[in-house]
């Protein structure tokens, strides 16, 4: 278990491994932060809110989380930085030190077994995942999903989280998860109740079962 002392920019939104996370950081605090990460590893924690506002301190933080290494990263001419990041891995809080002038906690990484290759759990995760969306689309909420993304089997699964039509709170139900089994298996659950609920809005007893 490799701890390490991480920058930490909490925020009222899940950062899946895998997934993308665009910013735009202006608070001083946390251009500190992007000064920090751009001269050494360009790697930053990012947990949830549970209660509390991104902005000013004061918050409730998640203690798991996903380590981000930033991608890309833009300082405009006012000091402000547009910034897009790329999860790494989840991340548990070990315990936060003193804000100096940003958030920085101790972390130690989450190993999780990988999936098994076409794992029956992944394409029912898929499939409902597909419907949700497309449901949610029918709605005008939401684009129908894109084409699966490559990769291996784990890296799918975490694709197919950042897909779902979730709020925070599921999706940080999902980050969290006793390893994969348990994860698709929350996710399967979650998409098949947001498929419910959007097959009654739109006219019916429940969404459509999926198709195999």
């Amino acid at each position: 278990m490799s701890r390490r002392r991480l920058g930490m920019f909490p925020l009222s939104t899940v950062l899946f491994p895998h997934g993308t996370l665009p910013l735009h950081v202006f608070e001083p605090r946390y251009r500190v932060l992007m000064d920090h990460c751009l001269a050494a590893e360009r790697e930053f924690g990012v947990v949830m809110i549970e209660r509390g506002s991104e902005v000013g301190g004061g918050d409730l933080r998640s203690g798991t989380g996903t380590l981000a290494r930033i991608e890309v990263a833009q300082q405009l001419p006012d000091g402000r930085w547009l910034m897009a990041a790329r999860g790494v891995e989840p991340i548990r809080v070990l315990d936060w030190l003193p804000d100096d002038p940003y958030p920085v906690a101790t972390v130690v990484p989450i190993s999780e077994p990988e999936l098994a290759p076409e794992h029956r759990l992944l394409a029912e995760a898929r499939s409902w995942v597909r419907r949700a969306r497309a449901l949610l689309s029918e709605l005008g909420d939401h684009p129908p999903m894109a084409p699966d993304a490559p990769g291996t089997t784990t890296e799918q699964m975490w694709h197919l989280c950042a897909a779902a039509p979730l709020g925070p709170l599921d999706r940080q139900r999902l980050l969290v998860a006793g390893g994969p089994e348990a994860r698709l298996e929350a996710l399967v659950e979650l998409c098949r109740a947001a498929a419910e609920d959007m097959g009654r809005l739109l006219g019916g007893a429940s969404g459509p079962s999926p198709e195999p």
